[in-house]
């Protein structure tokens, strides 16, 4: 890969991470989540080799299935409050919806399966962008809307990710 590909590539996380947690409007963070996996993809599958391939693959899967359930999670909402705000999640299916699709990109226990499986299939500084810079959007998503999350679900999924996950 070339030092200028891998400088756009950086340059778009970057990019994708700032409007995340910049934004107070579910589109524009939607965008953010989507910049940051169409950025990292790239990196994931740069050795050609049928692991990385199938690692790129799974995570486009899971990520594309998980920004799915945000959008339906905010349309929602807005369907039933007419609030596109971020901090104004009140629908009760919004926010359950909200809490498996940010489980999802953060792989969190009930949704953890396919995080191992990537990295394992990944070079080293792809991996540990994954598991740290990569998560700073979804965790910001999340802290903007705990006030409307179920506070046992996410102690529950928390202490099963602590456990299960080391």
């Amino acid at each position: 890969m070339t030092p200028q590909a891998k400088l756009i590539f950086t340059t778009s996380l970057l990019l994708g991470t700032t409007i995340t947690i910049s934004s107070n409007h579910w589109v524009m963070a939607w965008t953010g989540l989507e910049i940051n996996t169409l950025a990292i993809l790239p990196l994931i599958s740069k050795s050609h080799h049928p692991r990385a391939i199938e690692a790129a693959t799974k995570y486009f899967l899971v990520q594309a299935a998980a920004s799915t359930l945000v959008l339906f999670s905010s349309m929602t909402n807005a369907w039933h409050s007419g609030q596109w705000d971020i901090t104004q999640l009140t629908h009760p299916t919004s926010c359950l919806i909200l809490t498996a699709a940010i489980s999802m990109k953060l792989g969190l226990v009930p949704f953890h399966f396919w995080f191992p499986e990537v990295l394992q299939g990944s070079p080293l500084i792809t991996g540990l962008l994954l598991s740290t810079v990569m998560k700073f959007p979804p965790i910001t998503l999340l802290y903007m809307t705990s006030q409307s999350l179920n506070p046992t679900l996410l102690v529950t999924m928390a202490i099963l990710s602590a456990a299960l996950g080391g």
